[in-house]
Order: C-alpha cells, then sequence, then structure tokens
C-alpha cells in the first residue's frame, strides 16, 4: 500500500511538475530590462508608439523596457541582433508587415520569421492613405482612374521607395484595377508630397503620420484609404474597397515578437499584459492621432497574418518585375 501511495504521489508530481516550471518562469520573468529592437531609426511612428508600449509593459511589469533602434534594409540588423541574444524573454523583436514584404523582395533573407521568432502580439494597424493636391479636379478616386483609362501611362502616383508598403500598395491598385499609369518612388516622404504640391504626380500614398500635416493646412485632399475599414482619424474618407475596387486591402501593422525558444509561459504572460495595455483609452487616443489603431491579437492570429502578407506580398513583387537584393 506505502509502495501504491509513492508511486501515485510520484505521478502526481510529474503531472504538476510541467505547470510548477510554467509558473516559475511566469514569476521569475522579467528579473531585468528587457531591450526591445526596432528596424527602424528613432523618431518615426513605429518609434514613437514602440515607446509608448515600452513604457506601458515597465510600470505592468516592474522593469524597464528599453527601445533599441537597429535600422537596417529589410530588418536584417535588428533581426540579428535579437537573434543572437538568449530566448528567455529579455529581447524582443518588433516585426511589422515589412518583414512580410522582405521575404519576397530578397534572393535569400538570412533569417526566416517564421521559424526563428516566437509571434506575441501585433500592437497596431494601419491603413494607408490617398492623397491628391487639394487644387486638383480629382474629388474621388474613380475621378482619377477614370482619367488614367482615357490617358493610359499619363498620370503619375507617387510613394516612398520600391519595395515598400507604399510602393507595393500602388502596384497593387495597378493590377487590381488594370489601369496603367507610372509609379513613381521617392527617397522620402516629404519629397513626394513636394512632388504633389508641384503637380509632377497626381496621387501619393502614404501613412496617416506622413500626411498629417499638409491634410490639417489644407494642401492635401485625403480621397481613400487602404484597408477594410475607415481610418478613425479620417471618418468621412472612404475606403478603396468603398470606391469600388474589390478584393483590394492593404492594412499595415507591427508587432512583438520573441525567438524562437522562448518558454510560452513568458509569451502568454507578455500576451497577456498586452491585451490590458492595448485597451487603455489615453493609450488608443495616443496611437489614433498616428493613424494608428491600437489592437492585440492572440499569437496564432498574428502567425496567420504575417504567412498570408508573405504569400500576398510575394505574387505582388513577383508581378510587378521587382528585382530581388
Amino acid at each position: 500500500m506505502l509502495t501504491r501511495r509513492i508511486f501515485s504521489a510520484g505521478l502526481a508530481a510529474t503531472a504538476i511538475a510541467p505547470w510548477v516550471q510554467k509558473s516559475a518562469w511566469a514569476q521569475a520573468y522579467p528579473n531585468r530590462p528587457v531591450r526591445v529592437v526596432l528596424p527602424f531609426a528613432a523618431g518615426g511612428v513605429a518609434d514613437v508608439t514602440a515607446r509608448i508600449v515600452a513604457d506601458k509593459l515597465g510600470e505592468k511589469l516592474g522593469q524597464r523596457f528599453v527601445v533599441e533602434n537597429q535600422p537596417g534594409p529589410g530588418g536584417i540588423a535588428a533581426a540579428r541582433a535579437v537573434l543572437s541574444s538568449p530566448a528567455d524573454g529579455h529581447t524582443l523583436a518588433m516585426l511589422t508587415n515589412g518583414t512580410a514584404v522582405s521575404v519576397g523582395l530578397f534572393k535569400s533573407l538570412p533569417f526566416d520569421p517564421l521559424k526563428e521568432f516566437t509571434p506575441i502580439s501585433t500592437l497596431g494597424l494601419f491603413d494607408l492613405v490617398v492623397v491628391t493636391n487639394a487644387e486638383t479636379k480629382f474629388a474621388t478616386l474613380a475621378d482619377f482612374l477614370k482619367t488614367a483609362r482615357e490617358q493610359p501611362g499619363k498620370l503619375n502616383v507617387g510613394t516612398i521607395g520600391v519595395g515598400s508598403t507604399q510602393n507595393l500598395s500602388a502596384e497593387l491598385l495597378k493590377a487590381t484595377t488594370g489601369v496603367d499609369f507610372a509609379i513613381i518612388p521617392f527617397r522620402a516622404s516629404p519629397d513626394a508630397v513636394v512632388a504633389l504640391l508641384r503637380n509632377d504626380v497626381q496621387l501619393v500614398i502614404d501613412i496617416y503620420a506622413a500626411l498629417r500635416a499638409g491634410l490639417s493646412d489644407n494642401k492635401l485632399k485625403a480621397i481613400a484609404s487602404t484597408g477594410t475599414a475607415r481610418v478613425e482619424a479620417l471618418p468621412n474618407v472612404p475606403t478603396v474597397i468603398e470606391g469600388g475596387i474589390r478584393g483590394y486591402d492593404v492594412t499595415s501593422w507591427n508587432a512583438l515578437y520573441a525567438p524562437a525558444g522562448t518558454p510560452p509561459a513568458i509569451v502568454a504572460q507578455l500576451n497577456g499584459v498586452l491585451r490590458e495595455i492595448l485597451s487603455d483609452p489615453d493609450l488608443k487616443k495616443r496611437f489614433t492621432a498616428f493613424g494608428i489603431e491600437a489592437k492585440p491579437s492572440t499569437p496564432a492570429e498574428l502567425d496567420a497574418r504575417m504567412r498570408a502578407d508573405i504569400a500576398k506580398w510575394g505574387a505582388v513583387i513577383e508581378k510587378a518585375k521587382i528585382p530581388k537584393q
């Protein structure tokens, strides 16, 4: 009888051991400052919003979350910095829809976002905005497309560099509508806006934050947004889909990832805290000012989003015959 009891106790201890181990991880984490590595320079929208979230994470978890900027093509430098660190939750990465684009844009991307990273949660979703010069005759996107059909190759759409989400969104618009217009890449958003004001290009597609000043000054006119629902900051501006172009959806996003092998308890803990943080009305208001919707997700939802965007943008890159880097 005693032997049987000892054996039963042993089984019970074995059964609860993984739970105890996971609980120990969760209780111990974080036990030092956490690095959040971004593939962008300081001062941009991704940087500002990441710092807002990092501050909130620090408040909730009792350790500093330090944003570290590692800009570079394809997010390669940032990815390497994270993947060279222990998978213990103390070094995290921001990956974005730009990461999904990079998979199709590079001949051989030196990291695999699906295999080498563990998804935690999205932080925010944001659509692009289609704008014209406020003095233009184009009141709607349909007006622009009608004229472009009547004058093939004569009208220009400005975006930032080739292979950016903005640039590929213009390529997707061209492919979806079958309309022939030229896509003109610029070094930076201000250059594209200046070209629009000079009428060198007739449309610009960019993020809301890059266009906000021109819209506020009534120098630019928003005629469409690229997601499936209207932008909260521009409630009177219809989506491209509302303009009659079915199947067109460009939703940008940023998200928090950990290196593969990070204990599931830590991933679950971070996901739970992010859900709480991203529902805070003050944070949501601060994100909205940049045209971003604070939006958490499950790890599985984030993984599905990354996979779908890799497939989507890979097809656009191939159809547009954009040379691989």
